[in-house]
């Protein structure tokens, strides 16, 4: 019989046991232990290893089975990589896997009460392996490499066959409890191992000619740490924090890549090694039908076996049956050829009466003789055929059984036969069903975590454009509450300062009364511009001339005065960072990198351009007129020529005119007009600074 054949089944419990437990490990708020103790499993399953590897599963409980491998074909250790806790006891386990060793995140491996008559040389490879317990097997001597295993706490080697341990053990330093028979130990001594671990611990450490030391002196590996680190805030202001933030971001988006493409690998995998299950299921289809074909074909060769048995008892038995009968023919032959020789010596001795006499006594006695004779054998030939007829008779009915117990076997055959040929296909049928369900609950699962992280993204990442919009609008308003404060500080200085000097003006103009002057007004304010100190005039005029050009381009020909008092250059900028120039007195934070990448520019060009950068002829003259000589200075016009003189807006040609544009000097447009415009209407030069007339009733 084949293979599978011989396999105990498990009974309907320990089914049920199982598919509770795969289902339960499979469930979304699940642990990480997987528990398929007491399932009267003779290998582990394919779906456990799928399980373990696809949801890091961390213990897997395998006790009080029928195990005698801990792989089955097909299977990988590649897939138990997250196992932390491996339970196997009360199995019937005779070696564990040569590459072990590949399991380095296993701390607690449990074989007690199993068959095991070595353990593996890669055993030493389980870095993190802190419990050992081999109790109750058929070990006769442990591995050189346990040296190897520094994490190893407890150790538990008692009912075995083993009385030597290595001398690599000294290695382990950190080994807290050594269980042993020391009444079997040859190697260290008995009165060693009686003593305790510490005891033999000292031992060996001396027969290796190492030191000894405790094993609390000796801190174990922390083997998980769970935490997140506390991010600070940088000193260097929010635009340092949102560049961190956005890398932040970018590493949790990599992550989140990383982990999609390593479940795309993952569930890659799981679709192939499926894909393998079925392929061997089809071959143990195939195999079960040509080991049905072949119990079919033993039948057949067993029934015409058997058949021609009988038709070769059949022939025997004719051919006793017709050499009986010969031989009764024969002996009648021989009885008739023995009486008709006494007939014929009757008759010759007829002729005497004497012989007569005699032969007539003879005759009589001869005669008695043949009745005699002639009824033994004829009692000898109905007994030789009625023996023979019995024993045909018995021959037949044997023969009947024979075939009669070759039908009912031949029946009962073909009968197991179809009976284990569908419990087969119904088996089959289920492991297919199963394997179709888990695949589907994998793959709708794989799909709702992929949605559900999707979805998480895009919230985090509208979250995080919400964050940035904030932090621009309070840097935007921050920079324009701080640009407006210093321009209403300007403002108010410049007016205390302008309303003293109004009223030195006017009562100067009250001593002298001089000639009527139309643009009176004007020309005061024109006069008031041009005093600027003689030092600032000089240092604006030092400025080079693309500076300048640059600073009125970017509208912050304001911070010309500032320039000049710290007599900056194209070369001084390229060396500045933002900080400087914040210092310096440039506090809009996009104004200085615009300054600072345009002043690089410049310089880049001037580079293949040298006249860029030669130094001004004249100076910048002011477009406004000059200062007129104190011999034409207009004097305050009379008193009933002080009233304001009011025009009306070019652009509108509504409105009153409001607005003075710097620096040309004109007066001639509203409020309203002057916003969106650039350049004077009616000098069209750059406008460099408004300013806002105001008439006292």
């Amino acid at each position: 019989m084949p293979l599978f054949f011989r396999k105990r089944k498990p009974s309907e419990e320990a089914r049920k046991r199982l598919e509770y437990q795969m289902c339960l490990a499979k469930e979304a708020g699940a642990d990480d232990i997987l528990d398929i103790s007491k399932c009267e499993l003779s290998e582990i399953p394919f779906g456990a290893f799928a399980t373990c590897k696809v949801l890091q599963k961390k213990v897997l409980i395998v006790h009080t089975n029928l195990l005698t491998s801990l792989l089955p074909k097909s299977c990988s250790l590649l897939s138990l990589t997250t196992i932390k806790v491996l339970d196997l006891h009360d199995n019937q386990l005779t070696a564990l896997p040569d590459d072990i060793g590949q399991l380095t995140a296993l701390q607690v491996l449990n074989v007690e009460r199993n068959q095991l008559t070595c353990l593996p040389r890669s055993t030493g490879n389980l870095i993190q392996l802190q419990t050992l317990n081999v109790k109750d097997n058929r070990l006769k001597e442990l591995p050189d490499t346990l040296g190897e295993l520094r994490s190893l706490r407890t150790l538990d080697i008692s009912e075995n066959e083993i009385q030597r341990l290595p001398r690599m053990l000294a290695h382990v330093r950190t080994l807290e409890t050594l269980s042993l028979d020391a009444l079997s130990m040859v190697y260290p001594p008995q009165e060693v191992c009686g003593a305790g671990t510490e005891a033999i611990q000292q031992f060996l450490c001396k027969e290796s000619g190492l030191e000894y030391y405790p094993p609390s002196q000796y801190l174990l590996p922390v083997l998980e740490q769970d935490g997140a680190e506390n991010s600070l805030d940088s000193p260097d202001g929010p635009t340092d924090r949102l560049c961190r933030e956005e890398e932040e971001w970018q590493n949790r988006f990599s992550d989140y890549e990383k982990r999609k493409e390593q479940k795309m690998l993952e569930k890659l995998e799981f679709e192939r090694r499926l894909e393998l299950g079925q392929r061997e299921h089809a071959q143990l289809l195939q195999q079960s039908s040509s080991q049905k074909d072949e119990i079919l074909q033993t039948v057949k060769e067993e029934q015409s076996r058997l058949e021609q048995g009988l038709s070769e008892h059949q022939r025997f038995l004719d051919a006793e049956r017709r050499r009986l009968q010969e031989q009764l023919k024969q002996t009648e032959q021989n009885i008739s050829t023995r009486i008709q020789k006494l007939l014929r010596e009757n008759q010759r001795q007829k002729k005497s009466s004497e012989i007569l006499k005699s032969l007539e006594n003879e005759r009589i006695r001869m005669e008695q003789l043949m009745s005699i004779t002639q009824e033994e054998t004829e009692n000898l030939r109905r007994r030789e055929i009625a023996s023979a007829m019995q024993q045909m008779l018995t021959e037949s009915c044997k023969s009947r059984l024979i075939q009669m117990a070759y039908e009912s076997q031949r029946q009962n055959l073909v009968q197991q036969a179809c009976s284990s040929m569908a419990d087969m296909d119904e088996r089959f049928q289920q492991i297919l069903s199963w394997q179709q369900m888990d695949q589907n609950k994998a793959i709708s699962q794989i799909l709702q975590e992929s949605a559900m992280q999707k979805a998480a993204f895009e919230a985090l990442q509208v979250k995080k454009d919400l964050m940035h919009r904030q932090i621009r609008k309070q840097e935007m308003i921050s920079e324009q509450r701080w640009a407006l404060s210093s321009l209403l500080q300007q403002l108010l200085k410049e007016k205390t300062q302008r309303e003293e000097e109004l009223r030195e003006i006017l009562t100067e103009l009250e001593a002298q009364s001089e000639t009527k002057q139309e643009n009176y007004w004007l020309i005061q304010y024109q006069r008031l511009l041009n005093q600027k100190p003689l030092s600032l005039k000089l240092q604006e005029e030092g400025l080079e001339r693309p500076l300048v050009a640059l600073l009125v381009e970017l509208s912050a020909e304001h911070y010309l005065p500032i320039f000049a008092h710290h007599r900056l250059s194209l070369a001084m900028l390229s060396r500045m960072g933002p900080a400087d120039l914040a210092k310096v007195g440039v506090s809009e934070a996009g104004l200085q990198h615009e300054i600072l990448r345009r002043a690089q520019e410049l310089l880049d060009a001037a580079r293949t351009q040298p006249e860029l950068l030669k130094p001004p002829e004249g100076g910048v003259l002011p477009t406004a007129p000059e200062e007129l000589p104190e011999a034409v200075r207009p004097s305050a016009p009379p008193a009933e020529l002080l009233e304001v003189q009011t025009s009306e807006c070019v652009v509108c040609l509504e409105r009153e005119a409001q607005m003075i544009f710097l620096n040309c000097g004109h007066v001639c447009c509203c409020q309203l007009c002057s916003q969106p415009l650039r350049t004077c209407p009616l000098c069209r030069q750059d406008i460099a600074q408004r300013l806002r007339i105001y008439h006292s009733s």
